[in-house]
């Protein structure tokens, strides 16, 4: 007796193969029956006829890490087939903490989150956050060790050399972290903290993933220079034993995207090397991205202060004339305050026209009065230049989005998964819809040690979405950016159907969700 059939549709395993017709029968969490199920019996049967029967998609970057404990039926992402998150991107995340740092770690990442010191219940290792998630949320989570947070948690938030005492520490933490079911480290070295790192600090945090197999995740040096950011990533692959990933690659120009392609095949000789794209050029940060490293020593907290110091102002004008901004093509996307939002949506040159200040002092300003969280859209060019990025065997995909209720946010957030399954295929015919699917879930379960997830198949976990493909489309603008895909009917989380004919279901009990561990 199986509890769902779905009947009539065509798989895509998840593996690249060839689609093909046939009935999958699911029992409790797992696939139980692929094949010719008319006669078998079930608790329940859908006809899924003409549509794609497919695994559930993995997001491999995203910021979903508050959201998911204020919204457990996160529907940005669930609507998109998303049926796992992979947690703790980019260095920065809410464990591990300490009373002290959980209060720093809720006020910076206000930006990325939005989780606010009254929803934070107390947990301070990796295993009892993650632990937050389990048959709590409607997706599945998996996370990683942030390295900012370990090294705050060891060494404070200041400019300082780790010494030998303090880099044993370090890695004892990391060792915590993957025993409580971390995939690896994830970094994020233009951020706070990370921005001191150096190149043998992070080969001997490394050292400690590699005993585990795991998977160095790294938002790199981008401001020294992205080729630049991935030799050192791949320096530390090779010194370190560990396996290498790359976060949300993009380049700038023709020039870049070649020099990436080139290097990508010659450092996947050197180790076992992945990254994943977004298929967007226009990219998306906090603002004060663009303030200088100094400005955080004394923590998140003090960073109100430290923007008093005029050293500190000044160095900001500095960045400013050194670095290229194109304020026309940077879109204010969120702000906490209520007096601010009138300007999101605006490019930032309409706002620094608009408040008659010169262009430090009104970013600057901007910075104070909401409180360091200000989000921005910035537009890097034409969605043609990430193409053949994505093509490249070694690319998964992860969203990166960032959600906020009102937001102007970036589309991605909810686009991500349908362009990629769409218009990629489709219109821009990147790939196949069997490649573009092994994109989103086997190759992605693969990096990140999901074991029995990313592919349709007997025994495997039951993580599947049913979608129309010839109607699979992101609906999501720039303009207005919360618009759920079409296309996309059902989704099912461990044998449990989470969304179906579009619309997200209801749980009275525990949701099917759970927080994974790296088997890999």
């Amino acid at each position: 007796m199986h509890d769902l059939i779905l009947h009539g549709g065509t798989v895509i395993d998840g593996t690249g193969g060839d689609r093909y017709t046939a009935d999958v029968g699911l029992s409790g969490d797992r696939i139980t029956s692929i094949g010719e199920l008319s006669e078998a019996e079930s608790v329940r049967r859908i006809d899924v006829s003409g549509r794609i029967v497919a695994p559930g998609f993995i997001d491999v970057h995203n910021h979903s890490d508050g959201w998911l404990l204020k919204r457990p039926h996160f529907l940005p992402k669930t609507s998109q087939g998303f049926t796992t998150e992979v947690l703790m991107l980019d260095g920065i995340s809410y464990a591990p903490v300490s009373p002290d740092t959980a209060r720093q770690w809720l006020f910076y990442l206000r930006g990325l989150n939005a989780l606010r010191l009254e929803e934070y219940r107390g947990w301070e290792s990796i295993g009892e956050f993650l632990a937050e998630f389990d048959r709590a949320a409607a997706q599945n989570v998996i996370g990683q060790v942030p390295y900012a947070n370990v090294r705050s948690l060891v060494c404070g938030f200041g400019k300082q050399w780790v010494d030998d005492l303090q880099m044993k520490m370090i890695q004892t933490e990391v060792h915590r972290g993957m025993q409580e079911g971390a995939v690896g480290i994830s970094t994020g070295l233009d951020y706070i903290v990370q921005c001191y790192t150096t190149t043998d600090e992070l080969v001997e945090a490394c050292k400690v993933i590699a005993e585990y197999d795991g998977v160095y995740t790294t938002h790199v040096r981008y401001k020294k220079g992205i080729l630049d950011g991935i030799r050192e990533a791949v320096e530390i692959g090779k010194r370190s034993g560990c396996r290498v990933h790359i976060s949300h690659v993009k380049g700038r120009d023709e020039q870049t995207v070649e020099a990436l392609l080139s290097l990508f095949d010659e450092v996947s000789k050197e180790v076992e090397f992945s990254y994943e794209c977004y298929p967007y050029q226009p990219g998306s940060t906090m603002l004060n991205y663009l303030l200088p490293y100094e400005a955080w020593d004394d923590g998140p907290l003090g960073a109100m202060s430290r923007l008093h110091d005029p050293a500190v102002r000044a160095h900001f004008r500095q960045a400013l004339e050194s670095y290229p901004l194109n304020l026309d093509r940077m879109t204010l996307a969120w702000v906490p305050g209520k007096e601010n939002t009138v300007f999101q949506g605006q490019t930032l040159d309409q706002y620094v026209e608009q408040v008659g200040l010169p262009v430090e002092e009104a970013l600057y300003s901007l910075l104070i009065e909401e409180r360091l969280a200000p989000l921005i859209v910035f537009n890097e060019g034409e969605d043609r230049q990430i193409e053949p990025l994505l093509q490249h065997e070694r690319c998964v995909i992860g969203s990166d989005g960032i959600y906020h209720d009102g937001g102007i946010v970036h589309p991605r957030v909810y686009g991500t998964a349908p362009r990629i399954i769409g218009s990629c295929v489709r219109d821009r015919k990147l790939f196949s819809l069997e490649e573009a699917v092994a994109k989103l879930t086997s190759k992605s379960a693969d990096v990140y040690g999901l074991k029995d997830r990313g592919r349709v198949v007997e025994g495997g976990l039951a993580d599947l979405v049913v979608f129309d493909a010839d109607t699979v489309a992101d609906r999501a603008t720039y303009e207005n950016p919360h618009q759920t895909a079409d296309g996309i009917d059902l989704v099912v989380v461990n044998g449990e159907v989470i969304l179906e004919n579009g619309q997200p279901v209801d749980f009275d009990g525990p949701m099917p969700g759970r927080t994974l561990r790296y088997e890999r």
